[in-house]
């Protein structure tokens, strides 16, 4: 199985992937750590993959994505961003309205 191959089963196989450096329970860069702190807290299941366990899978997603920095953030197939991209979604409740659209978590409650 080719990087891509195995970048586009994970991708399309879980519902929440996120590309890291490190793991969930041991982020090993600031950005791949404020991703899996804004996904604990809106708790969501997602599959972490480590990035430096394989320069085929470090420089694979960032073909894959076409975006040149990790985190990345996959969300039923669909690349959402990076850190500042997931955090400012965060911030503004729009993260959390796309999980509950894309049905990976509860829909939130109205106000």
């Amino acid at each position: 199985m080719s990087i891509e191959q195995f970048i586009e089963n994970e991708v399309k196989t879980n519902d929440v992937v996120l590309f890291m450096k490190g793991t969930p329970q041991f982020p090993q860069c600031g950005f791949s750590g404020q991703v899996v702190q804004i996904l604990d807290h809106v708790g969501v299941g997602y599959k972490g993959l480590n990035v430096l366990e394989s320069a085929d899978l470090r420089d694979g997603i960032k073909t894959y994505s076409n975006w040149p920095t990790i985190p990345q953030l996959y969300v039923k197939g669909e690349f959402i961003g990076g850190c500042d991209i997931v955090r400012e979604m965060f911030q503004a409740g729009e993260l959390q309205s796309l999980l509950a659209e894309k049905g990976v978590i509860d829909a939130p409650a109205s106000a």
